[in-house]
């Protein structure tokens, strides 16, 4: 592991990372990849529990304070500064993306991505090509274009107001483990982008993911001194940042609200935040036959690929009463399908088989509730127990349920294979809305409908920031070709797309020319 990308690139990543000899990470600091004195042990095989990788178990951050010390607030680059970097970034996307695309290299990341977050081959190939086509949008002139601002006429001749796209500088990346590649791939390029230089953690569940990433790009012609790369616990990284608040210009964080609300407050809301999303979706009355299959089908992907561990996953899932009765025993059968043996569910990396019962019997407990299908834990594996395992679930709740004491247990976002069903009728969309209305995080949302009034009252009182609409409306989806972030929090961090990196990663700077000829009557005294 300690190898250069490309020597490891030839090795299957389902090999040579388990047994006597488990795959050792570096961490990189200055331009250099370092070890540490002591590595993690909890970092096991998601499947059996075996000893899996040599994750640095970094107690010393000296190296990397420093590093954020080294950047200067003007950042590496901005666009009177050391211009030729757009450019070399680009060619970096270039030849990255080019890199990317071939078999050998596409198979080896979706390949060590499953390994550590096991989910479909479909879902990590899926990553792989989103962080290559991003790469691809941003090659050439693309990082050069980020940068565009604008100029107005000033007062007067010679006077001009310029705007520009201003870097903050020394900044910090924190990725979670369920997009190990796509993830701190996208945020970690845009911040580089855009001149700053970053610190990056990855959940050390997955971390060797971004590891071999950065390799690459280092082998495509980036400065290994334009960011460090650090493998410690949250704890650590938390008395880095608590440590370095002074010199942090922005931390962008992924990951779980209570967490990012820690980060806001030590760094005095320096932060560009992605927490969690218990994100729905509304069916509306306008019943189609013909839709029906596509409807569940999606339903069954948003709720339940990659184990329900994405951000985006459908966590409520709004039904008309037009659609009751068909739509909900498909929505059984689908999920029924799903199974260990192609990774259509697997591990759960954040919750554990006891905490998932818990709160299935929490929402179980609430008056009219039942349990629709799932339910139970996963049989005949190995999985360990410091992860979960458990049947794709669903609980269906009384809309009266999520109007009273019971909101804050039903709307809790279970990380896993887990979603709400409310049905409603006619009289009771402004109803539904309300509990939209009341839910805490804003990331995203679907309705799915072909009724134009209906999709315009429901939009027009919701403020997801990613929010899908029509009959093929999804609530996750690929954001190399669309904004990705929540909505209704001026600390949301966008990714994906040139507004995204320009509202997270840079700062509007307006510099006014004044050069015109001195004007007149400027030494009259005033007029008493």
């Amino acid at each position: 592991m300690t190898a250069s990308w490309k020597t490891f690139a030839t090795v299957d990543p389902f090999a040579g990372m388990t047994g006597s000899e488990p795959g050792r990470l570096q961490n990189l600091a200055g331009g250099h990849w370092t070890d540490v004195g002591t590595y993690r042990d909890d970092i096991v095989d998601p499947m059996n529990g075996d000893a899996f990788l040599q994750v640095p178990d970094t107690q010393d951050m000296a190296r990397f304070i420093e590093g954020l010390e080294s950047c200067p607030k003007p950042g590496l680059h901005n666009p009177l500064r050391n211009n030729e970097r757009y450019v070399h970034l680009g060619s970096v996307c270039a030849r990255s993306a080019a890199l990317l695309a071939t078999p050998e290299v596409e198979e080896f990341f979706t390949k060590l991505t499953q390994r550590v977050m096991p989910k479909s081959w479909q879902q990590c190939l899926a990553e792989v090509r989103v962080t290559r086509v991003f790469l691809e949008n941003f090659a050439g002139d693309g990082v050069r274009f980020l940068a565009r601002g604008f100029s107005n006429p000033g007062d007067h001749q010679g006077q001009e107001s310029r705007g520009y796209r201003w870097p903050f500088g020394p900044v910090v990346v924190v990725a979670p483990f369920n997009f190990p590649l796509e993830i701190p791939a996208l945020q970690t390029m845009g911040a580089l982008f855009m001149g700053n230089r970053p610190l990056v953690k990855v959940d050390s569940k997955v971390s060797v993911v971004f590891d071999q990433f950065i390799r690459m790009l280092i082998h495509c012609g980036l400065d290994p001194a334009d960011l460090d790369y650090v493998h410690c616990r949250g704890e650590k990284m938390g008395e880095l940042i608590t440590e370095a608040a002074d010199t942090i210009r922005l931390a962008q964080f992924t990951g779980s609200s209570t967490v990012a609300e820690r980060v806001a407050e030590t760094l005095n809301g320096r932060v560009r935040l992605e927490d969690a999303g218990f994100d729905w979706k509304i069916i509306g009355p306008d019943y189609d036959a013909g839709w029906l299959d596509y409807v569940a089908w999606q339903c069954d992907e948003d709720a339940y690929n990659a184990t329900g561990q994405k951000c985006s996953a459908q966590s409520a899932l709004f039904v008309h009463d037009n659609w009751t009765d068909s739509l909900l025993p498909k929505l059984q059968k689908l999920a029924a399908r799903r199974g260990l043996d192609d990774l259509t569910v697997g591990p759960v990396l954040s919750w554990t088989n006891q905490q998932i019962k818990g709160h299935i019997d929490a929402v179980l407990a609430v008056d009219g509730t039942e349990l629709l299908f799932g339910g139970k834990p996963l049989t005949g594996h190995s999985i360990p127990d410091c992860f979960g395992a458990y049947e794709p679930t669903a609980i269906r709740v009384p809309l009266s349920a999520m109007q009273g004491e019971a909101f804050d247990v039903v709307a809790r976002e279970l990380f896993g294979p887990f979603q709400i069903v409310v049905t409603y009728g006619d009289d009771e969309i402004d109803t539904v809305l309300a509990m939209c209305e009341q839910m805490e995080n804003h990331l995203t949302a679907a309705v799915v409908s072909a009724d134009i009034l209906f999709q315009q009252k429901v939009l027009g009182a919701t403020v997801n920031g990613t929010t899908y609409c029509g009959m093929r409306a999804r609530t996750t989806g690929a954001p190399q070709n669309h904004w990705f972030g929540p909505s209704g929090d001026p600390r949301g961090a966008g990714i994906g797309t040139p507004e995204a990196i320009q509202i997270t990663w840079s700062a509007h700077r307006e510099i006014i020319a004044d050069n015109g000829p001195m004007p007149e009557g400027w030494e009259t005294p005033p007029v008493r």
